[in-house]
């Protein structure tokens, strides 16, 4: 048997076949059916907290050809917190909401297929100033954020399942972005999939990119337990699942060209 046959028969080359154009069929969207909601709703009974907004971010300026040059993966990080302005603005940079548009989507600082934004960001707090350690999730539209589990074992959960990769355990916060598949689905049916993993390279490099304005470093992780870390976030792994996550923390140097 040669690799190419082999491959042939995969998931991988399977899903990338059957998510061909042609093969797409019509949409809900086209089929009438009423869109999803632009964003899942706050917990009922739960912390929520206001966000320094993106208006009295007090942030260093970086040239961005400086900080293209100088991102890297970063898995060392020193013992100092991040602020709390700090983290709203990568959360802004991330996934922030530059307008609403009705109930028919959001205009957001990263490109997505459509302007569906199908991503809901969650933190692991490990280390940032004036919030308890645990999960939280970045309630975009009103630029807040949503205390969900002070679990004190909650880093040692997922670091164990992301197949014990320690610098979870050392970074200042972990960014933790879930797919709402039919929010893109309802437009683009099956090729929307394709869709959430092109959308989530965005995301993850502006996080790079910004960190570095901020004296941070970034490494993005897609080595998971998918069941478990489902199970952690306290989503059911088919409407919601992660896709993708990253760490932060302080590095060596301060921000990118000081």
């Amino acid at each position: 048997m040669t690799i190419g046959t082999d491959l042939s028969r995969g998931a991988g080359r399977e899903f990338m076949e059957r998510t061909k154009y042609r093969l797409i069929g019509k949409s809900d969207q086209q089929r009438g059916v009423p869109q999803p909601p632009l964003e899942v709703p706050a917990e009922p009974g739960k912390a929520i907290f206001d966000l320094p907004l993106p208006a009295a971010f007090d942030i260093p300026h970086v040239d961005l050809r400086t900080a293209i040059e100088q991102r890297q993966s970063v898995r060392q990080y020193i013992r100092e917190s991040i602020t709390l302005d700090e983290l709203s603005f990568l959360l802004w940079c991330t996934q922030g909401v530059k307008k609403v548009y009705g109930s028919q989507a959001t205009f957001r600082t990263v490109p997505s297929a459509g302007a569906r934004h199908p991503f809901e960001t969650y933190l692991l707090i490990n280390d940032v100033e004036g919030l308890e350690p645990g999960l939280y999730r970045f309630l975009a539209h009103s630029h807040r954020i949503q205390q969900l589990d002070t679990d004190p074992h909650l880093s040692q959960k997922v670091n164990a399942a992301c197949f014990d990769q320690q610098f979870i355990l050392r970074c200042s916060a972990v960014f933790l972005w879930t797919a709402v598949p039919y929010r893109m689905t309802w437009r683009y049916g099956e090729r929307g999939y394709r869709d959430l993993h092109l959308d989530a390279g965005h995301v993850c490099q502006n996080l790079y990119l910004a960190a570095e304005a901020v004296g941070c470093g970034v490494c993005a992780i897609a080595a998971f337990d998918d069941d478990a870390m489902d199970h952690l976030l306290g989503i059911d792994g088919e409407n919601q699942f992660l896709i993708y996550l990253a760490t932060v923390g302080k590095k060596e140097g301060g921000p990118a060209g000081y």
